[in-house]
């Protein structure tokens, strides 16, 4: 299996995780405001991180032990790492989370004032706003790739908005919502190669938290029996959604193009709408099925080579995948 193709599994399993977190959030919102909620997600999911980052220094230094080399990634050696890494550690680690504390916060707002289908189809249009960025940094996008983003687009319209399209003011926090996790999706194509990413995700966890922990404590009334009454939603969130798929998503954008990488997880959309009608027992309607089709249609679409020409042994997944830099 080539790093390429299992960097895109694990970026479909991050969307099914996603997209099943749908309901978890919207039952959770049922007796939270939007700052707690995401306060104690995020919280949740650095907290659950911290043993997997534990049992990693463990394999680390019983290797180092074995091979006679010393563990650079240990975080008991983080206070003599160079100063170099730590600062792209650290640095990486505050970027995705003050982008992931805007997108998720902003995400909230506009779930509460508008419909979850047009939530859902306006959050996504990041699958168009991240190969229109690349543009800005002199990067070429494959024909193919740029015609899986249209029909993934009218695939999402057409699972997602049922009712006539107008815009609500909720819309607007969700358009800026798609600017957000357009910057998550990049900053983290920028730092994933060059740094740990469990630890950078752990990180982003910790910032976004105390970032939404703030303007809770400013504009919200957190209670304790709020919290109790949605834990089991609320532990979905942040183990599985948050410190799950968001460290996934980071180890997989390692070895993946960032627009390929949002096509992928767009399929959150899919995901949600199948796990109505399993969770639920919602239907799927025909417009619904031609949604789907049509994204996954796109999706494939945009794993094919380049035509006429065949990725050579070197080169790296990102030249591979649909962006590169422009002649």
């Amino acid at each position: 299996m080539t790093k390429s193709l299992r960097a895109n599994l694990l970026l479909l399993l991050t969307a099914l995780i996603w997209g099943v977190a749908f309901v978890a959030q919207d039952v959770a919102m049922d007796s939270m405001e939007p700052f707690t909620f995401n306060a104690a997600r995020m919280l949740v999911a650095a907290l659950a991180l911290l043993p997997a980052i534990r049992l990693m220094d463990v394999a680390d230094r019983r290797r180092a032990r074995k091979t006679g080399a010393p563990s650079a990634s240990a975080p008991s050696a983080f206070t003599a790492m160079a100063p170099s890494p730590k600062r792209t550690l650290i640095l990486g680690g505050v970027c995705c989370g003050v982008a992931l504390f805007l997108g998720s916060s902003l995400q909230q707002f506009g779930i509460r004032d508008t419909s979850a289908g047009k939530a859902g189809f306006v959050t996504a249009l990041y699958i168009v706003l991240v190969p229109l960025s690349g543009l800005f940094f002199r990067r070429s996008v494959r024909r193919n790739v740029w015609l899986a983003v249209g029909l993934c687009v009218a695939g999402l319209f057409l699972l997602c908005v049922t009712e006539v399209f107008t815009v609500a003011p909720g819309d607007l926090y969700l358009l800026l919502c798609a600017v957000a996790f357009t910057v998550h999706i990049l900053v983290i194509d920028h730092f994933s190669p060059r740094t740990d990413c469990v630890r950078m995700s752990c990180l982003q966890f910790f910032v976004a938290s105390a970032l939404c922990g703030v303007m809770m404590l400013l504009t919200e009334h957190p209670s304790l029996p709020a919290l109790l009454k949605g834990w089991v939603p609320l532990l979905y969130a942040g183990v599985l959604s948050g410190g799950m798929g968001y460290t996934l998503q980071m180890i997989a954008q390692r070895d993946t193009d960032p627009t390929v990488a949002s096509l992928l997880m767009c399929l959150e959309s899919v995901f949600a709408v199948l796990a109505q009608w399993v969770i639920l027992g919602d239907l799927l309607t025909a417009r619904e099925l031609l949604g789907c089709g049509l994204m996954l249609i796109g999706i494939v679409l945009a794993q094919l080579p380049a035509r006429g020409r065949q990725p050579g042994a070197g080169e790296t997944a990102h030249g591979a995948a649909g962006i590169g830099e422009a002649p």
